[in-house]
């Protein structure tokens, strides 16, 4: 992209800047004749200010098709404006000070070098965004349909969003490491279809123009790596329900998934931690870089993250995002694992998260006489390999007092705690009910 800045201010014999649809700096040529506040000010600072911006978008930039002549003021030069466009959406600015010789010929001598660093711009923009539900799903051809083009090995992220009156950041893409995929599409539990695009707003941070042009990232505009609308979505967006992509945590994957995901989650009651709602974003990560990514999206939006296991061949992304799904569902419920459970490291709640309702349901039922501060008092016990002196220590109480709340679970479950078996279903059942906490 320097390169061809370079080209360009070579061609027009003026200085040139090129700067993204947000007035951000990308590139800029070898300084050619005076210099104004305004071109040092954006090279310094790496953008133009707010003030600059509102002036210069007075003059219709954004929804220009052809360059804009805009008169100087006093210390201000007077500058031609080219509107980078591609497939009729204005992806960022090229600017160029008045040298007195920027004729319409040689405007349009740039053509060609302005219309390739338009097509880098639409692609930097579609590749943060892929219709990462419809590439996670376990029907090879959708999977194939997706279009979506990655580098194994690769790890997909499932992170818990607020809901869906909270405000959420228009600038999720820049925040994005690149080589990360984002879905502009959320996922509302219990719905069965994606709340429509809090991602792409037609704001110039998404790269629309902000005259109802969707821009690159907004929903139905076909962003999946290639354009045109993505097969299995609407044009509004939408993913078709029953796609077996859209699984969240505690739904049932329906399609062709079947047993070989070995995923038969309940249905979407009780899922997420109580009070907490929201929505679910599909992430798809470069696996080196999963931990950071779901980090700095918990900081985001303060709530949980799943993170599947790595596949070293992204056609198997799916499987991950399964695990993801699972993950999140552990985070939200238990607290040894929470605000972001990875796969990796879940242990036996790899094997609970994949019970189906009933069954954990059955479980938990092994545990259910006890009361909260005896079961507490049990687990805590069981998690410390049957220490006495380490668990009570935890807890706060005295080493007779946690022998008194053991025998009374004893009488309570009609388990021997001193019988290897009995121990281990006691401890499975009590990590169930966490499971089945907030149904």
């Amino acid at each position: 992209m320097q390169d061809i800045v370079d080209e360009i201010s070579r061609l027009l014999g003026a200085s040139v800047t090129l700067e993204d649809r947000s007035f951000n700096l990308l590139a800029y040529g070898a300084q050619s004749g005076d210099i104004d506040s305004v071109r040092q000010e954006s090279i310094l600072r790496r953008r133009a200010s707010d003030e600059v911006r509102a002036h210069f978008e007075a003059y219709g930039i954004a929804t220009a098709t052809g360059p804009v002549r805009i008169p100087g003021l006093p210390g201000v030069l007077g500058r031609v404006c080219v509107p980078l466009r591609h497939d009729g959406v204005t992806y960022g600015y090229l600017w160029a000070l008045e040298s007195g010789e920027l004729t319409d010929e040689r405007l349009a001598a740039a053509g060609p070098l302005v219309g390739r660093v338009a097509a880098l711009l639409a692609a930097q923009a579609r590749g943060r965004y892929a219709p990462l539900r419809q590439f996670f799903s376990a029907d090879p051809a959708a999977r194939a349909a997706a279009g979506v083009v990655a580098d194994g090995p690769v790890t997909a992220l499932a992170v818990r969003t607020p809901a869906q009156e909270a405000a959420l950041p228009p600038t999720l893409p820049r925040t994005l490491p690149r080589g990360v995929l984002a879905d502009p599409d959320v996922t509302e539990p219990g719905l069965g279809a994606p709340r429509p695009g809090w991602l792409g707003s037609g704001g110039p941070e998404m790269g629309g123009v902000g005259t109802g042009d969707p821009g690159p990232a907004a929903p139905g505009s076909g962003v999946s790596g290639s354009a045109g609308p993505s097969p299995g979505r609407s044009e509004t967006g939408g993913v078709k329900t029953g796609d077996p992509g859209m699984a969240a945590p505690g739904w049932r994957v329906p399609g062709p998934a079947g047993p070989e995901t070995g995923v038969t989650e309940p249905a979407a009651t009780g899922l997420g931690v109580q009070g907490v709602g929201g929505g679910i974003l599909a992430i798809l990560a470069p696996a080196a870089q999963a931990a950071r990514v779901a980090g700095l999206l918990h900081g985001l939006y303060g709530l949980a993250a799943g993170i599947g296991g790595p596949r070293d061949d992204p056609r198997d992304a799916w499987e991950s995002w399964r695990e993801a799904l699972l993950a999140l569902r552990v985070a939200e419920h238990a607290e040894r694992h929470a605000p972001v459970a990875d796969w990796a490291t879940l242990g036996v709640y790899r094997l609970l998260v994949r019970l189906s309702p009933r069954d954990l349901a059955g479980l938990a039922a092994e545990s259910a006489a006890l009361t909260p501060r005896i079961a507490a008092s049990v687990e805590a016990y069981l998690d410390h390999a049957g220490h006495a002196g380490e668990t009570a220590a935890a807890l706060g109480v005295h080493r007779q007092t946690l022998y008194y709340r053991l025998d009374k679970a004893g009488h309570l479950t009609g388990l021997d705690l001193a019988d290897g078996e009995d121990r281990l279903l006691l401890h499975l059942s009590l990590k169930a009910a966490a499971l089945l906490g907030g149904a």
